[in-house]
Parts: structure tokens; C-alpha cells; sequence
């Protein structure tokens, strides 16, 4: 590592300013592209052609907007990360960006972009601009702030090594990232697949009940007010935040509530309760799950939910995975009634819903495919998704040895070695 040193990012630059103040009044359907913070990836340019937004050139003009260049890096100061950096391509198009970036054009005598694109990637850059970063809700770093930001420089040619070093090195990851992420999709879709040609042959060919018809009782649960719900209080809550987006029970964010023995005795929770989410923004309402349990512990549920429990001749299970399936999906779908924040799913109109229902022999035997089924896909998934957690590793490892001097051929190929 010779000769290396660090300087503030501002100091390296020929051009560091932000981009243009641009309005949605200034807005055209066609002109002069304006790139936004949404375009800028972790070291990626993300082109959204289907989001792209445009002035016009006399717009251009009229407020003195600054033009981009291919080779210009753009640096986002809203997050997430905030100070993620990307380098803009090369593109038939002009280009401006939005005053939320910031131009950085290098002093190419000092900095290669390419090697700089690599270190706003690193966690050692990352946490020095989120230490230099303001607010709670939605931080954001200034332009004086982020030019302040301490960067490595070493030789140019010393630089220009190591991003022809990291370019082979990302090329693997990228394709090992990709073939994980296809892998996690493809376990995904082979559930999803075995369950809609299933029921689309039920849908055909066996007899059809009423949800309504379905349940022995139904009830909707508690109503507690936030301020009555804590921690250590007598009842655990279940919430529509305790539904996830495809039909699972989730116990890792519980509140507890008080509640009275008449009220533990309506509303208490057992082991293999339908739920189903009545009220909620239009997209997630009507979500459903199984309540797993335990049934020693006393949990109750929330008004938002209904709890519905079947007949002997009704396995809950095969009901929880007809309503993943198309038809019955495109059924709640049309008796959704309210906006798109606030919608409800009232059991008026559930009690309509349309199953198909075959004896319960067959419904347990389907149930007991399915559920081996996805808990084989959830497996190859958790591998999948553990992959990409150890790709992101070694990307971290390659950065750290590349920016402390240590990025030999030897290191890449060991490192490498992981991805087989």
C-alpha cells in the first residue's frame, strides 16, 4: 500500500454541487431526463424508464438547470443508505438531477470514479456519513456535511488496479447474488404453482360451500385503544400486524392487553383458529392465518380480526389455503369496500364467499401435501436467503481488503472460492 492518504470528498472533485430545484409544475412528458435519488443505487445506476421524469429544454433554460454527464457521479442525500453513490452510464439521453443529489465530477488526477463508486459501497464509508447525518424519522445529510466526508487516495494507477481487481470479483458475486435470488424466487413459485393448479381441479370438480356454511361460530375480537395496550398485562394480543402478507401467523410482535374473565372466555385464542383480517389498507385486508398457539397462555385478539371456527367435516388448514387461491382471492377482492388507505371486508358479504369443498378425508389429505410442500420450499428459500446474507459478506470483505491495501489476485481467488 504505497503512498496512500485520505482528503475530504469535496477537495477531490472538479464539480460537487447539488442538483436542481424541480417542482412538479416544471415537470414534461418528454425533454431533458431528470434523475432522482430513486435512480441511484448502492454503486448502480437504476434506470426506471417506467418512472422517468422530464423537463422541457425550454424549461431547462428557463431555471439555468445543470447538466449531468456520463462518468458524473451522483451522490443521494436522503436515505436509504443516505450517501449511497452511483456513476450515470452512457445514454442517448440529456440529463439533470434533482437538488436531493449531489454532482460530484472528480479531478480524474486523483480520483478515479470507478474506485470511488467502490468505497460508497463500503460500511467504513457508509458509517462516516451516517455519523455526519441528521434527523429521526428520515435522516438526510447536508452537501457541506458530505464534502466533508474523508475519502482513501492512493496512486491513480494504483487505483485503476484495484477496480479492474474488483470488477472480476463483483462479476461472481453478481452472478452467484443472481442465481441465489432466481433459486428463492423459484422455491417460491413451485408452492404457488402446486397450490393454484390444485384448487383450480377442486374448483372443477368437487361440490361448493358458503363460508358461511363453513363455520360453526364467528366472532370479531377486543377493542383496545393503544393507550391500553403494554407490556406484562394479563393478555397477549393479536393484531392484524400479527397476520403476515401471505396467510402466516406471526408471534414476534405481540402487545399484551387487561381483560376480564368474561372477556378471556369470548375472545381467548386456540390452537388452530381461523383469522382473518377484516379491516385494513385495501391491499392487505382480508389476510388470513391459523393461530398456532399455545393454548395454556392466555391470548386474545383485536377488532380488526375475526375469529372463525368450523365444523368437525371442515380442516382449517385446507380453508386458510383456498383463500391463497386465485378464485377465492378474486372473490374478497370484489367485496372490498372502502379507500385505498382504510378498507374492510364485511362477514355479510364473507359469508357469501364461494369455497370449494370436498370431503374432509380430501381436504386433510391436500392440507398435509401443501403444508410439506411449502415447508420444503421455505427450507430451499432460508438457504437461499442465507446465501445472499454471505454474498453481501464477502462483498464487505473484498471492499475492506481493497481500501486497506490488502486486494491481491491470491485473496480474490480464496474469497471466491466461498461462492462455489
Amino acid at each position: 500500500m504505497s503512498a496512500w492518504t485520505t482528503s475530504p470528498l469535496a477537495s477531490v472533485c472538479a464539480v460537487f454541487g447539488d442538483g436542481d430545484w424541480i417542482e412538479s409544475k416544471d415537470q414534461s412528458p418528454e425533454g431533458v431526463r431528470l434523475i432522482q435519488t430513486g435512480n441511484v443505487g448502492e454503486g448502480e445506476f437504476k434506470d426506471r424508464v417506467e418512472r422517468a421524469r422530464f423537463v422541457s429544454k425550454d424549461t431547462f433554460a428557463r431555471l439555468r438547470c445543470t447538466e449531468i454527464f456520463a462518468g458524473d457521479c451522483l451522490i443521494s442525500r436522503l436515505p436509504d443508505p443516505v450517501g449511497r453513490a452511483c456513476l450515470i452510464p452512457e445514454t442517448s439521453e440529456r440529463m439533470i438531477t434533482a437538488v436531493d443529489c449531489t454532482i460530484v465530477r472528480f479531478d480524474r488526477n486523483r480520483m478515479h470514479p470507478e474506485f470511488f463508486a467502490y468505497y460508497s459501497q463500503a460500511n467504513k464509508y457508509l458509517a462516516a456519513v451516517d455519523r455526519e447525518a441528521t434527523g429521526t424519522t428520515r435522516k438526510r445529510i447536508s452537501r457541506a456535511r458530505l464534502g466533508q466526508i474523508p475519502v482513501p487516495l492512493a496512486p491513480v494507477a494504483e487505483q485503476r488496479h484495484i477496480v479492474a481487481l474488483l470488477n472480476e470479483a463483483f462479476e461472481g458475486i453478481t452472478t452467484a447474488r443472481d442465481n441465489a435470488a432466481r433459486n428463492l424466487q423459484n422455491a417460491r413459485d413451485l408452492f404457488e404453482g402446486k397450490l393454484q393448479s390444485v384448487f383450480a381441479a377442486l374448483d372443477a370438480s368437487c361440490p361448493h360451500r358458503t363460508f358461511g356454511s363453513l363455520a360453526s361460530e364467528t366472532h370479531v375480537g377486543l377493542t383496545r385503544s393503544a393507550r391500553q395496550q403494554g407490556d406484562n398485562l394479563r393478555c397477549r394480543y393479536v393484531k392484524m400486524n400479527n397476520i403476515s402478507a401471505d396467510n402466516r401467523f406471526d408471534a414476534s410482535r405481540l402487545t399484551s392487553v387487561d381483560a376480564n374473565d368474561a372477556e378471556v372466555l369470548r375472545y381467548r385464542l386456540q390452537a388452530g383458529d381461523f383469522l382473518f383480517n377484516t379491516r385494513n389498507s385495501h391491499e392487505l385486508v382480508g389476510k388470513s392465518c391459523i393461530f398456532e398457539g399455545p393454548d395454556e397462555d392466555e391470548v386474545v385478539f383485536n377488532n380488526n380480526i375475526m375469529r372463525a371456527r368450523f365444523e368437525a367435516a371442515i380442516d382449517a388448514q385446507f380453508v386458510l389455503f383456498a383463500f391463497s387461491y386465485k378464485g377465492t382471492r378474486d372473490q374478497l377482492e370484489r367485496m372490498k369496500s372502502g379507500t385505498t388507505n382504510v378498507s374492510a371486508l364485511y362477514y355479510r358479504d364473507l359469508a357469501l364467499l364461494d369455497v370449494p369443498t370436498p370431503d374432509v378425508t380430501t381436504q386433510r389429505r391436500i392440507s398435509n401435501v401443501l403444508s410439506t410442500l411449502r415447508v420444503e420450499c421455505d427450507r430451499l428459500g432460508e438457504l437461499q436467503r442465507d446465501k445472499l446474507v454471505l454474498l453481501e459478506r464477502l462483498k464487505q470483505s473484498l471492499l475492506e481488503l481493497a481500501f486497506n491495501g490488502g486486494l491481491k489476485t491470491k485473496a480474490i481467488d480464496s474469497l471466491l472460492g466461498a461462492l462455489a
